[in-house]
This record gives structure tokens, sequence and C-alpha cells, in this order.
């Protein structure tokens, strides 16, 4: 698999770690996140993507691989312009929102500061 997309996760919200444990999604987003959503976000160092994103890649995040099951209309745009994407872990593969990407997984990921999160084609 070739890697499309690098960046590490150098601010958390206070309420992002809640969006992972009940609402079972992971929101990153670019430095420039608007002051209302930051507190929901997981901010990333990076934006730049390399490749598509496609339905049998892979996401990793710490080295923890989860299957890409349904990507959003919008994810790369959004991805690129903004360092902004919402990834779903629900294995879900009609996608619910163009924004989001959706993944396979049996248990919730664990992010810190500085976690590494990947995308592979």
């Amino acid at each position: 698999m070739t890697k499309i997309f690098e960046a590490r996760i150098v601010s958390i919200g206070a309420q992002a770690p809640k969006m992972i444990g009940e609402a079972n999604i992971l929101i990153l987003f670019g430095m420039e996140a608007p002051e209302d959503l930051a507190e929901y976000c997981y901010k990333i160092s990076n934006k730049d993507l390399f490749g598509s994103i496609q339905v049998g890649g892979r996401l990793v995040i710490d080295g923890v691989e989860y299957p890409i099951t349904a990507v959003g209309s919008v994810v790369e745009q959004n991805l690129s312009a903004l360092g902004h994407i919402t990834i779903a872990f629900d294995g879900s593969t009609e996608g619910t929102l163009p924004g989001t990407l959706h993944v396979s997984t049996a248990i919730s990921p664990v992010v810190q500061l500085n976690s590494l999160v990947q995308l592979f084609a």
C-alpha cells in the first residue's frame, strides 16, 4: 500500500475524546479550526494529501489499522483545503455525510498528543 497522508496530533480540544467515546467519531482539523469547533477537534500538523482516498484503503493511527469502508464525496477536498475530516468508526459502507470517512473497527482508537495519523491507498 502507498502512504497518501501523514500528520501528527498537535492539540486536543476539551470535548474531542468524548466524541470518540460517545459518538464513535474522530474529528480532525488543521490549525485554522474555527473557535466554536476547536473544542471538538484533534488539530493536525499537516493537510497535504498525495493520492485518492478509496474504499479498501487503510487509516492507521499509531500503528493500528482501520479498513476504509466508505468515503464521503468531499472528504479529500476538505482534508486538502482545511485539514478537516470526520472519521466514523462504524463500518458503514453507505456513508452518511459528504465530509465523513467511514472505517471498520472492533475497538475505539486511543488518540493523544503526537499520535501519528496516516492514510494508505
